[in-house]
């Protein structure tokens, strides 16, 4: 960077020390333009060198803007010494310097396009395209190094500045005939369009890739800044081309900077958006007002045909404008430019999706587009702890991964590809996606409830058969045939009672356990109808006692219960399994020392906890049976039960059960 300022500085002053008339008519270009181009892509460079040293980019800027400040020296120097020496010392190798080696100018950009922005090339087969495409890019620059000035200024723009007609540039020499350095400079010439197509297209696959698009779009917008100079030049005068060209070569320094350091640092979509949107509209302005000059000049004159120009485009630019910067917004930002367009268009996807599948597919679709996305999934969790998962695209790189919540509850997951928006929303993007998410998980839940309920009653409509088929089962293959069989003894001890009466006894007895083992089975049946102890000692009496039935050696279980006297039926049953299942679980899997329950009773719910300081359940593990049908007998009543496995250990079965049924509306 050192050298590229004094090289800068010293073209400076060589081009102030000649005045006007000294320098006009000698044809060279002036060397301060260069010198300040290479200070622009210095100074970047050098800061990347400060900050990233391993990238290769901060070295190609440094050496580029060493190049540029080198030429734009050796350029002055030649003006210098032509003014001031008839014969100049050393200004033939200034104009070797400024003729030959600034053609390797021409290596810069690609050498950029295809190391931008990581320093590395890329992988697989386009490594080796941007090799071959560097090395045809190179072919100019090499073969201008030694080409005799005959052949150079017969294939080029012509002989060299008059001004410079005594200087050689034939400093180097290969023993080839003037037709091979014909033949090589076509070669060179036609391979120099040619093989800048590998570099684009190596930037236009990493804009693709998510990872890298933040970045790119920096590298975009210098390129729009770089068509624009370019466009300027057809109508600007000669005078302030080099002011043209400095500003292009110091926006591209300092938008590869950013894209490599901070890209999220400034709001590169409004940026690039108003660079489009202004670029395009002086470009328009400055045709629409050429072609009426063009048109009314010879009928009105040349005051009346700039005053129609201006009213032209006085009246083009509003709309113009305004149709220009809806364009843009779409074509930068996605649809996410008009929020009520999507909300409203996701509305309408969300009505004709019947399935939750089909509605989470929407939503992806919806983020997708909105957010310029190559790759969304909808990921929203079901009571069961399975996971019901869409996905728009594929997944071509890392992903990042927000929570989709609904009434203060985590129900999902919205996974986007990386880096495919901003670094940092807006504020008005976070609000569009958290409204787009929120309407998502509003509609996939009621989609997913209304399915899971039909499930659920068509599940209890074949499980309340199912007890029926049992009960009516029980009753006819169990306590149907033991009253008959007692039937049958009482009738035979009657006719033993005169002739037997020991017989008769034992014949007696015997009925009497047929009664005692068919009153069992009423017992039981009973029992799972409707535990008796809840009607006996109540619900925290009847938890008390099934706590001690299912204590396991060295398991302590302490029953703590806050109820109200007049609990649902309902309630008492689904509480009394909770815990039957939850204490299970503990005796068999846990391994525990210490049990807790509790039972709360609040206002409007019965909070049922069970917690141990056993093992706890592996991340990862699927849901058993039991955890299953804790979940749903909480769900029967419009309650919801949670399975939580703490740091310190063991885990925590917390099912919150509403005391009085759901009410819609």
């Amino acid at each position: 960077m050192v050298l590229t300022l004094a090289a800068a500085v010293a073209s400076a002053v060589l081009e102030l020390s000649l005045t006007a008339q000294q320098r006009s008519g000698d044809g060279l270009e002036a060397g301060w333009v260069s010198g300040l181009a290479g200070l622009a892509l210095a100074v970047p460079g050098g800061l990347l060198v400060h900050r990233v040293p391993r990238n290769a980019v901060a070295w190609i800027l440094c050496a580029s803007g060493l190049h540029w400040a080198l030429d734009g020296l050796a350029v002055a120097y030649v003006a210098w010494a032509i003014a001031h020496s008839p014969t100049p010392a050393g200004a033939e190798y200034a104009y070797w310097v400024y003729q030959r080696v600034g053609a390797g100018l021409l290596f810069s950009l690609p050498l950029l396009l295809v190391f931008y922005p990581d320093g590395r090339l890329p992988r697989g087969w386009w490594r080796w395209a941007a090799v071959g495409s560097l090395a045809a890019t190179a072919v100019l620059p090499l073969t201008l190094l030694f080409v005799p000035a005959r052949v150079a200024d017969a294939m080029d723009d012509g002989p060299a500045p008059a001004a410079a007609q005594g200087l050689s540039v034939d400093l180097l020499h290969l023993p080839l005939p003037d037709a091979a350095w014909e033949v090589l400079l076509r070669i060179g010439y036609a391979a120099l369009p040619v093989s800048l197509l590998i570099p684009f297209a190596i930037v236009f696959r990493r804009y693709r890739a998510a990872a890298d698009r933040a970045r790119m779009r920096w590298l975009l917008w210098a390129g729009v800044v770089d068509v624009l100079v370019m466009l300027s030049a057809l109508v600007l005068p000669q005078s302030v081309l080099g002011a043209g060209l400095f500003v292009a070569i110091a926006v591209t320094g300092f938008a590869i900077a950013m894209g490599v350091l901070q890209p999220g640092l400034l709001d590169i979509d409004n940026l690039l958006g108003r660079t489009v949107l202004y670029g395009t509209l002086a470009v328009v302005v400055v045709l629409v007002d050429a072609v009426v000059l063009a048109l009314v000049t010879t009928s009105l004159g040349t005051r009346g045909a700039a005053l129609a120009g201006l009213l032209v485009v006085l009246l083009v630019y509003g709309p113009l404008r305004s149709r220009l910067w809806l364009l843009v917004q779409r074509l930068v930002l996605g649809e996410r430019h008009d929020p009520y367009r999507i909300i409203s268009g996701l509305a309408e996807q969300l009505e004709r999706s019947g399935s939750p599948e089909r509605q989470l597919l929407a939503v992806a679709r919806s983020v997708a587009e909105a957010f310029r996305s190559p790759y969304v999934a909808v990921e929203v969790h079901r009571s069961g702890g399975e996971a019901l998962l869409a996905e728009f695209g594929r997944a071509a790189g890392p992903t990042q991964t927000l929570p989709i919540t609904y009434r203060d509850e985590t129900v999902g997951r919205l996974i986007l590809a990386a880096g495919t928006y901003r670094t940092a929303l807006s504020p008005r993007d976070e609000r569009l996606l958290a409204d787009v998410v929120r309407q998502a998980a509003a509609a996939a839940r009621s989609s997913y409830l209304a399915a899971e309920l039909q499930v659920s009653r068509e599940r209890l409509v074949g499980a309340r058969e199912e007890e029926r088929r049992r009960v009516r089962r029980d009753l006819h293959d169990g306590l149907g045939p033991a009253l008959g069989g007692v039937g049958l003894r009482i009738d035979t001890a009657r006719n033993l009672l005169t002739r037997a009466p020991e017989r008769a006894d034992q014949v007696l007895r015997q009925a009497r356990e047929d009664v005692s083992t068919a009153l069992a089975d009423v017992r039981r049946l009973v029992h799972d109808l409707r535990p008796p102890a809840l009607d006996d000692i109540g619900l925290a009496g009847a938890v008390e006692q099934l706590a001690e039935r299912l204590r396991a050696p060295g398991l302590t279980t302490r029953v703590s219960a806050t109820l109200p006297a007049d609990l649902p039926a309902a309630v008492e049953v689904a509480a009394y399994r909770i815990v039957a299942e939850a204490l299970t679980n503990v005796t068999k899997h846990a391994g525990a020392a210490h049990c807790t329950v509790t039972l709360t009773a609040g206002a409007d719910e019965l909070v049922i906890e069970v917690r141990d300081d056993g093992s706890g359940i592996a991340p990862g593990t699927p849901s058993g049976v039991g955890l299953v049908s804790l979940r749903e007998r909480a769900d029967e009543l419009g309650g919801r039960c949670e399975i939580i496995c703490p740091d310190g250990g063991g885990t925590v079965i917390r099912a919150h059960v509403p005391l009085a049924p759901p009410t819609l509306g």
